[in-house]
């Protein structure tokens, strides 16, 4: 939890992909994700975290459904939402808080 918290205390915005190895929705976003990092480089860090892993973090969050993707700058929550999104959409609603 604390190397967590170390990182969503960045400077550098970080999403924080809520996730479990069973959820079809999360495989698909996997690729949205990658195409996400490579379109905005170092403007973003993507952090992903697998809730039956990592328990303690979900419930910490209110985490329900997933996938689940928070926003964090500073270690202040700019954005969340549930679902999966095309790619497009994605970058707009993150670009839309920074």
């Amino acid at each position: 939890m604390g190397k967590f918290n170390d990182i969503i205390q960045s400077n550098t915005p970080t999403l924080v992909d809520f996730y479990a190895t069973w959820c079809g929705p999360c495989k698909m976003m996997h690729p949205v994700l990658e195409d996400l990092k490579k379109q905005m480089g170092s403007k973003i860090r993507i952090l992903k975290i697998d809730v039956d892993k990592n328990q303690d973090i979900a419930a910490l969050y209110k985490v329900r459904g997933v996938p689940t993707f928070v926003l964090f700058k500073k270690g202040e929550k700019l954005w969340r939402e549930s679902g999966a999104f095309p790619l497009s959409t994605l970058k707009a609603k993150i670009q839309a808080v920074l």
